[in-house]
């Protein structure tokens, strides 16, 4: 059968959706329920996603015995960078004697072991979306059967569990597999959806856990330091990669009382210069902003020019260190991003930074920073 053939423009380029997880368990399960139902196996299916998009996906790996049947679908990812692209997602389908429909997972499916996500402790990482779409294609199936018994569709992905340690499933108390995801049913490629949606549920996992105190750093440069450098405790750390504004928005709506942020400097001077999203793609400024607090500080013009010229922040700061400036420009680029976080969180969460670099160490902290590292390395950060 042919790949989907719907395009999206992102940027100057026409990219090929995919499918979701979730409607790859949808398709198979729509197609295990009929061989069951009707004793014939059809080639493919074909399903409405969410999307208000018609996918229609080939049925491979047949097997069935007296009371069950199962098949799968091929993860297509389209022109997504997705590490699920390729894999198959199996359904089996057997009946109940209650007439319920129901919807588990099995091999390399993961388990939800933590409150604050989709599916409660205990239950299969299969979200709500997904199982919605699972049980609406059972329900369509004994529909066209004629059958008015019940049915149970359980999912699984062989390799799942090994493909999840490179997922955020760990992480987020997501044991023995991968989730089952898609609200939309489609992918869509190179979104920054399913990043955002990373970092909104590890908050909202924080909030359910009684954490009223986050540390949250862009990734994994600001986590070691903020460890091995800091001594603070990371276990429940946020990672936010360039989505600090995202990031700032959920957690002062979910009411948390502190946002420590540790991050580098080639991170943090973009924010100081007012970006909250610090991808390369939307948004640098780092030497317009190291060279204009430069010259607030008194630079010459020759040195803000080579200050403006530096390849990365590092050498603008060995510049500014041979100047006898360093110092003075931190302290001014940190007032400045104080400044555009505590206008970014509002007045009632606390936002706190520590900057820092990898040949400098240290470089400046905001002004309540020191109570919240404290707070930090006495463990009452609430750690997930």
């Amino acid at each position: 059968m042919p790949k989907l053939e719907y395009y999206i423009p992102v940027g100057r380029q026409r990219l090929r959706c995919g499918y979701t997880t979730g409607t790859c368990a949808a398709a198979a399960a729509r197609g295990a329920a009929q061989a069951l139902l009707t004793g014939i196996r059809p080639a493919g299916v074909e399903i409405d996603t969410p999307a208000g998009v018609r996918v229609q996906v080939e049925l491979l790996d047949w097997s069935a015995g007296a009371d069950w049947a199962m098949c799968a679908v091929e993860k297509d990812g389209g022109d997504d960078p997705d590490v699920t692209d390729g894999m198959r997602i199996y359904a089996r389908v057997s009946r109940r004697s209650d007439g319920t429909l129901r919807v588990d997972g099995g091999e390399g499916v993961g388990r939800v072991t933590r409150r604050g996500l989709d599916q409660p402790p205990g239950a299969a990482a299969i979200n709500s979306t997904p199982r919605r779409m699972i049980a609406e294609q059972l329900a369509a199936a004994l529909q066209e059967a004629g059958d008015h018994g019940g049915l149970e569709a359980v999912i699984s992905v062989p390799g799942g569990e090994a493909l999840a340690r490179k997922t955020f499933n760990p992480r987020l108390g997501i044991q023995g597999g991968i989730s089952i995801l898609g609200t939309s049913g489609i992918v869509r490629p190179m979104s920054e959806a399913a990043l955002v949606d990373s970092i909104t549920l590890e908050l909202d996992m924080a909030h359910a856990a009684g954490v009223q105190h986050l540390l949250v750093t862009p990734g994994n440069y600001g986590e070691d330091y903020a460890r091995d450098h800091l001594g603070l405790e990371t276990e429940g750390c946020i990672s936010c990669s360039n989505y600090l504004g995202a990031a700032i928005d959920h957690a002062a709506g979910l009411g948390f009382s502190s946002f420590l942020l540790v991050g580098h400097l080639g991170k943090l001077v973009k924010v100081a210069g007012g970006a909250m999203n610090t991808h390369s793609r939307t948004a640098d400024g780092r030497r317009e902003t190291m060279a204009a607090h430069a010259a607030l500080c008194g630079a010459p013009r020759g040195l803000v020019e080579r200050v403006f010229e530096a390849a990365t922040t590092d050498a603008a700061l060995e510049l500014l260190e041979e100047a006898g400036l360093r110092e003075d420009v931190m302290a001014s680029l940190t007032r400045a991003l104080y400044e555009n976080l505590r206008h970014r969180a509002g007045e009632e969460m606390e936002i706190q930074a520590v900057v820092f670099s990898n040949r400098f160490g240290l470089l400046g902290q905001t002004p309540g920073a020191s109570e919240l590292l404290a707070r930090h390395r006495r463990g009452e950060g609430e750690s997930l």
